[in-house]
């Protein structure tokens, strides 16, 4: 059996794939249209999120078997087709979810005790201890929005910060042990200090915290997103920043990312111009300049050893299928 291979992985995962019996082919270059030409002649699919695996391009897949996708989120694929066509559908949210809870705490610890400027001013011949007084998880709430395997493994992170850790998931219930006490969404907005997502993308949390979101919370409160940056509206972000509602932001993601989650800092005329200044939208640029928020690209859960973690979990369940 084949399988393409149409992101950069780690040898784990093409090692394990060939000790399994496949045949390989690791194409990174040739476009979307030359990727679903010759897709008919693959049994198994790799990727990240270099494209939309969208209806068009599973249809040209007639022989998958599998589709792997080395990650967590699998919103860039047709799920429900390629299931009606019996393509198994392959994830590796266990392989990052330690990176990601780590990701996480270090934003927050980042945040709430200046370290960016605090960093920034004694570089610059600064010394502003007042100034830089920090704040404390331990006493807080934390509120986790989506509980799957990255919003336990946040939970279990927080473990010796002496806070209190709720959750509240939609889709699951009885879940709750020693990492965190299960609650509403209505609890959550009513106690939270800090809130955490760590929600999928979908039709339905598409631009889920807005202002009405926002403000039905009881108290100020600080937030987290390392799941989906278009779960947030920006816009309406910004106006609680400013007003206080939000007292600070930690953004992995944000609203406008590719569908690749490559380099959004290109311009959309292409030629690999940089965007700079006016080309970027408001909101953005009022992220950028506010002391209150930590931004980085995309890369909770990007880590040296969650790339192997990820490589191996994917070789494992496609053991699992017994394809060969």
């Amino acid at each position: 059996m084949k399988v393409l291979i149409i992101d950069t992985v780690d040898p784990i995962l093409t090692d394990g794939l060939h000790d399994l019996g496949f045949e390989l082919e690791e194409d990174y270059k040739s476009s979307k249209a030359e990727i679903m030409a010759k897709l008919p002649n693959y049994q198994g699919m790799v990727i990240r999120s270099r494209f939309p695996v969208d209806k068009t391009f599973i249809e040209c897949g007639t022989s998958l078997k599998f589709i792997a996708r080395v990650g967590a989120g699998m919103e860039n694929i047709d799920i429900p087709l390629a299931e009606s066509k019996n393509i198994h559908l392959i994830k590796a949210p266990e392989g990052n979810r330690d990176a990601l809870g780590e990701h996480a705490i270090g934003m927050l610890l980042m945040l709430f005790n200046n370290l960016k400027r605090a960093d920034a001013e004694v570089r610059n011949g600064q010394w502003r201890r007042e100034a830089n007084r920090g704040l404390e998880i331990q006493g807080k709430t934390v509120g986790i929005i989506g509980y799957g395997y990255m919003g336990s493994a946040f939970a279990e992170k927080l473990q010796g910060f002496g806070c209190k850790v709720l959750a509240y998931d939609k889709y699951k219930s009885g879940f709750g042990n020693v990492y965190v006490e299960e609650t509403s969404l209505t609890d959550l907005q009513k106690h939270a200090d800090i809130v955490s997502l760590h929600i999928p993308q979908s039709e339905e949390t598409l631009g889920m915290v807005d202002s009405e979101f926002i403000n039905a919370f009881a108290k100020p409160f600080y937030l987290i997103n390392t799941a989906r940056g278009k779960s947030v509206k920006t816009a309406d972000l910004v106006d609680a920043l400013k007003s206080g509602k939000v007292l600070g932001a930690c953004l992995d993601v944000l609203e406008y990312e590719k569908a690749s989650f490559e380099d959004m800092f290109l311009s959309p005329a292409g030629g690999g111009a940089r965007r700079v200044g006016v080309d970027l939208p408001a909101a953005f640029q009022y992220l950028i300049e506010a002391e209150n928020v930590i931004l980085s690209p995309h890369i909770a859960g990007w880590t040296v050893e969650s790339n192997e973690k990820m490589a191996q979990t994917i070789v494992d369940k496609v053991k699992a299928l017994k394809l060969i």
